[in-house]
């Protein structure tokens, strides 16, 4: 009989290592009190500490995507005005 896993969800995920992280509880308190084994709750606490920094470089590149893609519009602009100037000029 196959082993069926149970899916967690980010935000219980997230939850759990944060409880990890600030070490209020004893993971062997986390594993009961969620039904977890130790080895995840270590898992996704490394995972948690590893991804972090990401956090915020996120947030930078996504309040440039705005004016990126406003930029990219103003560039292909140009270049269709330039390429009309440059045939009407050549005749």
């Amino acid at each position: 009989m196959a082993k069926t896993y149970k899916k967690h969800t980010s935000s219980f995920k997230a939850k759990v290592s944060l409880e990890a992280v600030k070490e209020k509880k004893t993971v062997a308190d986390l594993c009961q009190e969620h039904g977890l084994a130790a080895s995840q709750i270590f898992a996704w606490k490394k995972q948690l500490e590893d991804g972090c920094d990401k956090v915020f470089e996120n947030k930078q590149k996504n309040d440039h995507q705005g004016e990126i893609d406003r930029l990219h519009r103003v560039i292909g602009q140009l270049t269709a005005e330039r390429d009309f100037l440059d045939r009407v000029l050549k005749h």
